[in-house]
């Protein structure tokens, strides 16, 4: 067999192999954060979040509307796994390109595509870029990427291309200033990397980070001071702007107003607003503070990623690299160190995608670690000693995170997100700010699935920026009309604040909160209105906050009501983490709204009921057990 069969064999199947347990443990519906919003962009062709993302917005419509015979949602979490595992399969051929060509300066120790595969071969080029893989495959970040709906999946694919074709684009070069004779050969890796580079910007936005390790490579080899080196890069700018292009989606699709239009991106300034992610700036960079935070957090966390034992192999890997090859030490350091010291300074929960890049790195190391390890001239006993001791070491990673990671019983934003529209009376209006947990996951389930389109949902915080008061008004116009005096005094004041001039933040506040009561006050005698638990009682005014299931209603007068509570009927995933313990409090505290309710009504007995069941779903729920032990007190 040769060893560019070989090569395509064991890549497809690393890919099928790590597919398979994908599937396994692929989320089957909605899952937290942005995966409802996402499907829904998808679904009816919308415009996502900042940055956009037009590329996996289109390639997502393509798998929502496949006749699989699948849910839409369930169709597009299957996206995320083919996207991930056929990354695997780019990362192998990049893995194996890199220990056989690459890792050495002399190239002639280097196996040709189509010489004969020998054991020889097999212990130092496959094995080692398998392990890697495999250790990037089975990692907990990169394989939750795979198990629903999110742009990373996408993303991962085309850093794994990226770094494939720059390196095969780089060395091609090397190659042919050695051997002078081909040196007007064209080098057409550099177009294709050119023109996926510019597709990967469509896509995510931290392909940038990309940047400082190419840019250093590519002048390593290119003087910087030559013509040509410029000229080259002039020249790789048409297929690169070929590929950007896709960006044209987001202003021509804004232009007809689809039913999810985040940021308005039809005019030049809206688009390059929404292309910097101008919302989420405030995040970014924004004290030593939060990058101590973020950075203890990284530290703490990757060992735990790798199920710790591949770590070690990785730093012997790029020790070994600073030995033999400092230029490509320097390469794989900056990949790791630009993409961690940016990821840091960005003050999120959901940090742990934005260092994925820095997670390839440590599999690139692990790659060179395995290498030089059965480089080494052992007996043959010790050679299958060792090859069995890797195996095992990633035979311990699927294992140890999968408890973790899987999320083949993961129904709980689906179950909350019924219980909530459950909770809410036919032609509701609801006040929120649980994007998380309900408000992207509603998009979905409203616009795709048709559940409960009556209900009015509003996001709060959404209110701060003019173009989701836009969509408001194009999705409900009667509910924007009829606050139109407290709207154009709120646009007025925020009109200032989005374009940098000079404003009163107080003015703002007041117009804000105004524009959020006369909305309650306008459609109070007509619909029944609801605001979720964290909603600050200053923009509720006068009405009082009556606990209806997992919201509030407001009402006028100070008189008990005896709303049903209905019966929740949640299931609980077998990973936990803070979102997860999130909605698990947050139906307990349902029940705990309920019981101190009925208390100021001297309803005891119903008070004891609703803090029972709030203990059975959270048992340590803090203010259910005091009030417990008040009970038990008395």
């Amino acid at each position: 067999m040769t060893f560019r069969r070989l090569e395509h064999i064991v890549g497809l199947g690393i890919a099928l192999c790590a597919f398979a347990l994908y599937i396994f443990t692929l989320c089957p519906t909605v899952n937290f954060i942005d995966s409802g919003e996402l499907a829904a962009d998808a679904y009816t062709l919308g415009v996502a979040h900042p940055t956009g993302y037009p590329l996996f917005t289109l390639t997502g419509y393509l798998f929502a509307h496949a006749p699989l015979g699948f849910r839409v949602i369930y169709q597009l979490n299957l996206m995320a796994a083919i996207f991930c595992a056929a990354a695997l399969y780019v990362y192998f051929r990049f893995m194996l390109f890199f220990i056989n060509d690459l890792f050495l300066k002399d190239n002639r120790n280097a196996v040709r595509p189509h010489e004969i595969v020998t054991a020889q071969t097999v212990l130092t080029r496959v094995i080692p870029a398998t392990f890697g893989t495999l250790v990037l495959a089975f990692s907990e970040t990169y394989w939750s990427q795979a198990l629903s709906i999110e742009v990373y999946s996408l993303h991962v694919l085309f850093l794994a291309l990226l770094l494939m074709l720059f390196t095969k684009a780089l060395h091609t070069d090397v190659l042919q200033r050695k051997e002078r004779h081909e040196i007007e050969r064209k080098n057409y890796y550099w177009f294709f990397f050119a023109y996926v580079l510019g597709l990967s910007f469509t896509n995510h936005g931290t392909t940038i980070l990309l940047a400082p390790a190419f840019l250093a490579a590519y002048f390593s080899v290119n003087d910087m001071t030559s013509r040509s080196a410029w000229k080259k890069l002039l020249q790789l700018s048409v297929p690169f702007i070929l590929g950007l292009s896709v960006i044209l989606y987001l202003p021509i699709r804004a232009s007809v107003n689809p039913i999810l239009n985040w940021g308005d991106p039809d005019t030049l300034e809206n688009l390059l607003w929404h292309l910097q992610g101008k919302q989420y700036s405030v995040w970014l960079f924004e004290s030593w503070e939060t990058a101590g935070k973020q950075f203890k957090y990284f530290v703490n966390t990757f060992p735990k990623n790798f199920a710790y034992l591949p770590i070690g192999i990785s730093v012997l890997g790029a020790w070994k690299l600073f030995k033999v090859n400092k230029s490509l030490f320097v390469f794989t350091i900056l990949l790791f160190v630009v993409c961690v010291g940016y990821s840091i300074n960005y003050d999120i929960h959901d940090i742990d995608s934005y260092f994925l890049l820095a997670y390839a790195t440590i599999a690139i190391w692990c790659t060179a670690g395995v290498h030089s390890i059965l480089s080494f001239k052992w007996e043959k006993n010790t050679v299958v000693s060792i090859v069995g001791v890797l195996f095992i070491v990633l035979l311990f990673m699927p294992f140890s995170n999968f408890n973790d990671v899987n999320e083949n019983n993961s129904f709980l934003v689906e179950d909350y997100t019924r219980d909530m529209f459950n909770s809410l009376q036919e032609n509701g209006i609801i006040i929120s700010y649980q994007w998380d947990y309900f408000v992207s996951a509603a998009y979905y389930f409203q616009l795709v699935e048709k559940q409960r389109p009556d209900i009015v949902i509003i996001d709060k915080e959404l209110l701060r920026r003019s173009w989701y008061l836009e969509q408001l008004e194009h999705r409900y116009p009667w509910l924007i009309q009829q606050s139109r005096i407290e709207l154009d005094g709120y646009q007025k004041e925020l009109h200032k604040f989005e374009r940098n001039l000079p404003y009163n933040a107080n003015v703002i506040e007041f117009h804000y909160s105004n524009f959020i009561r006369s909305i309650i006050e306008k459609n109070y005698q007509t619909r029944t209105i609801y605001v979720t638990q964290e909603i600050e009682p200053r923009y509720t005014g006068k009405y009082e906050r009556i606990p209806s299931g997992l919201a509030f209603q407001l009402v006028a007068g100070k008189e008990y009501h005896q709303i049903v509570v209905p019966d929740f009927s949640f299931r609980m995933p077998s990973r936990k983490d803070k979102y997860v313990d999130g909605i698990q409090s947050l139906y307990a505290r349902s029940y705990y709204n309920r019981a101190v309710y009925a208390i100021k009504f001297g309803a005891m007995k119903d008070a004891y009921s609703y803090n029972t069941k709030s203990l059975n779903i959270y048992p340590d729920f803090p203010e259910a057990r005091i009030l417990s032990q008040n009970f038990q007190q008395k």
